[in-house]
């Protein structure tokens, strides 16, 4: 691997931070707010900010560079697969927990619904998250896709999934902030009280976070490398599928050998019948 110091700096970079944002989350529901627990009360709405910042923002972040673990280089890629889905499936399951706790705090506290912007992008990034996944099952995990569909697909697979990811991050920036202008009245969040300076740190974690997994998984030199099995030649203009541009370079060679044969043969043919020719004219 290229880099391959960098990368270990970045990924324990990344690790550390987002293992940090996830040990702030606990200490902000558990020594700033209410705790947890699930009566319709201010506790469970707390596992909303804490099922987020766990699931959808760092155990996907996680997920988006389990290929680019270079020790994993030498297990399977139909493994890595059920890695990558497993990592995500965990992780849009806390998703719709935290939503699901949020929906009902606020029908128990009569709250309206779906009026903020961050309630809008959220949703709207669980839905094409939810969709990401169902489409990455079904193109490149189940055995029924075909080669040309995959690799059409798969670059918009990753900039889908990096698109949700950033996008998921960034409405966990409004909901931390909504939440503090919210819930922070005397002292008020603009006279900066520990609460509100905890949690704009949690949220600068969150940006950072997110950052280094997106360098981390839009660098080229850091991808994958292809298996020997799945490597393919790719003519200008030609079909990926290399195992029929081989043969068809292999026809083709065959073909000019054989060719070359019976040019060969004819042109011996000819001779001989010159030499004949020629030996009756002198008889």
């Amino acid at each position: 691997m290229e880099d391959y110091g960098r990368f270990l700096a970045l990924l324990a970079s990344a690790l550390l931070v987002g293992f940090v944002s996830v040990i702030l989350s606990f200490v902000w529901v558990f020594h700033y707010r209410e705790g947890l627990s699930w009566d319709g009360s201010a506790g469970e709405f707390n596992w909303h900010p804490l099922l987020v910042v766990t699931g959808f923002v760092f155990i996907q972040g996680i997920a988006i560079i389990v290929y680019r673990l270079p020790w994993t280089w030498k297990c399977s890629k139909l493994l890595m697969k059920f890695i990558h889905a497993g990592l995500n499936t965990i992780a849009m399951i806390l998703a719709i927990v935290a939503m699901v706790a949020a929906f009902e705090y606020h029908n128990a506290q009569n709250i309206p619904n779906m009026y903020s912007l961050h309630s809008w992008i959220g949703l709207t990034a669980l839905i094409f998250y939810s969709l990401q996944l169902f489409f990455g099952f079904a193109v490149f995990l189940l055995p029924f896709a075909p080669v040309y569909l995959r690799a059409l697909l798969m670059p918009i697979h990753v900039y889908s999934g990096l698109t949700i990811f950033a996008t998921v991050i960034a409405a966990a920036l409004m909901g931390i902030t909504e939440k503090l202008l919210f819930s922070l009245r005397d002292p008020a969040y603009s006279s900066s009280p520990p609460e509100a300076t905890f949690v704009n740190c949690l949220g600068l974690l969150l940006v950072v976070f997110g950052l280094l997994i997106l360098w981390m998984a839009s660098r080229p030199h850091w991808k994958r490398p292809l298996e020997e099995s799945t490597k393919v030649l790719r003519p200008i203009g030609g079909t990926a599928e290399g195992t029929e541009v081989e043969s068809t370079m292999t026809s083709s060679s065959n073909a000019d050998k054989s060719d070359m044969r019976i040019n060969t043969e004819a042109a011996r043919k000819q001779n001989l019948k010159f030499d004949e020719s020629g030996q009756r004219s002198t008889m």
